[in-house]
């Protein structure tokens, strides 16, 4: 017995509360958290509706989105007179910006199947190595761009030769994107026309906003005309209270802007827009509001209208009577930007023809009567998945992907929102995994050591 206990003493009391102590530790700790240093911040909602319906004429295709929205986001970055100066508030934040400072969004990307996997794989297609928003994003901001425009899918940098990407965007590869801003565009009647190649960018014009910023001289350029607009500026605490609606001054355009006064009696809180809305001009300015984009009752209803053939076929997908197209939607809501958004598997919009996801309906006169049904999408939080990963190795149905799968076919939204949860927090996920395995290898190392005296001693007896 002595012996017995001469052997097992030292691995028990300290070999087996070490390894329980570090299986302890590695549990419990809760490994799904918000780090917004590392750019990670889950929603609350992860799934969201999107009601869309769409018609055209014999000039244009209108497309008509309704989502719910807890408050409309109508704001966007401001510069507040703070303490002498003009300091700007609402920059882009991991999830939510803390003051509401960003604008409602919902957006529409449209192929004519020049880009094929776009049909089957969405937006996904357009999420390269090093984006932004991501834990390991690239040093410079990179934004949506397309697979075959870089030579290497994991070097952000490597991007394909300027005579290239010419070609590439001639021969169609490049996918049309509807941009409509509740702060941006909306007050004005329009959406950015944009679109995406090597990289988010807009199509040929003048955009709708330009920057309201004298960074020399650390003022604004422009400020409200008080003959037209009875103010020089807005009030701080009217945004923070959501005092401000459609029917206020809440953003700055050139019809009512005059050059900024320096020598006006400035007061604390006197806040001014970071962005003069103008009027577009060339294919930047094909799409409109048609009617007025509005929220009411928890919903946006925005319809937009553009030509058909808008004669700039290397911004604008052409679209025609009896086309198929492709076409991913996507909603930034409660004040997010950057990736924290919510988006849709691909559907196909047929244009008068019943075989597609989305129906377009031809309609005599200059406004759809809207009597068709709705298209009801249901949108996910995509989390950190990239294109270089779910082509890779790394991802179990890279095979799929290679063989062609489309991607409604084997994944349910849901089950993409939590997949890119699961990979916003792989590395730890992986390395608390470990820590566990390790834990569990000492405890049964430890409990095999604590024991095997007693069983040698067993042995012994049965000899005697």
């Amino acid at each position: 017995m002595s012996t017995h206990n001469k052997g097992t003493g030292p691995w028990l009391v300290l070999g087996l509360p070490i390894a329980l102590g570090l299986a302890w530790v590695t549990q419990g700790t809760g490994v799904i958290e918000n780090d917004l240093e590392r750019n990670i911040y889950i929603p609350e909602e992860l799934t969201m509706p999107l009601q869309v319906q769409a018609a055209y004429n014999g000039e244009q295709i209108f497309f008509r989105y309704r989502w719910p929205a807890e408050r409309p986001g109508i704001h966007h970055d401001v510069l507040v007179r703070e303490g002498g100066q003009w300091v700007r508030k609402g920059r882009a934040v991991p999830g939510s910006e803390p003051d509401g400072l960003h604008e409602d969004r919902v957006t529409m990307l449209m192929d004519d199947g020049s880009v094929p996997q776009f049909a089957l794989y969405g937006g996904y297609l357009t999420v390269g190595a090093g984006a932004a928003g991501f834990t390991d994003e690239a040093p410079e901001e990179v934004s949506k761009s397309l697979p075959a425009t870089r030579m290497d899918l994991g070097d952000w940098a490597s991007r394909q030769a300027p005579e290239t990407l010419q070609a590439q965007r001639e021969a169609g590869y490049f996918l049309d994107l509807w941009h409509w801003r509740g702060h941006r565009s909306n007050p004005i009647n329009v959406s950015d026309d944009q679109w995406v190649g090597e990289a988010r960018s807009g199509d040929e014009g003048r955009s709708p906003y330009s920057t309201n910023w004298d960074g020399d001289a650390g003022v604004p350029l422009w400020m409200f005309s008080p003959e037209l607009t009875d103010m020089t500026a807005m009030r701080w605490e009217d945004i923070e209270s959501g005092v401000l609606d459609f029917d206020s001054r809440y953003y700055l355009a050139e019809d009512f802007a005059v050059p900024f006064d320096p020598e006006h009696d400035w007061q604390e809180g006197d806040t001014i827009p970071y962005r003069l809305l103008q009027e577009p001009a060339g294919s930047r300015g094909s799409i409109r509001v048609h009617g007025e984009g509005r929220w009411a009752d928890g919903y946006w209803d925005v319809t937009l209208a553009r030509a058909l053939d808008t004669g700039s076929p290397l911004d604008d997908k052409i679209l025609r009577d009896q086309g198929l197209y492709s076409v991913a939607f996507a909603v930034h809501r409660d004040a997010t930007g950057g990736r924290w958004h919510q988006v849709s598997h691909p559907y196909s919009l047929g244009m008068g023809r019943e075989d597609a996801d989305l129906t377009a309906n031809r309609f005599q006169g200059r406004t759809p009567d809207w009597s068709n049904d709705w298209k009801e999408v249901t949108l996910f939080y995509p989390g950190q998945v990239n294109w270089p990963l779910l082509v890779s190795r790394a991802h179990a149905g890279a095979e799929d992907i290679a063989e062609g799968t489309p991607v409604r076919a084997r994944h349910s939204e849901m089950q993409l929102a939590l997949y890119g949860v699961e990979m916003e927090f792989n590395d730890t996920i992986t390395s608390r995994w470990l820590m566990t395995l390790i834990a569990g290898l000492i405890v049964m190392l430890g409990v095999t050591l604590a024991l095997l005296p007693a069983f040698r001693t067993t042995r012994q007896g049965d000899r005697s």
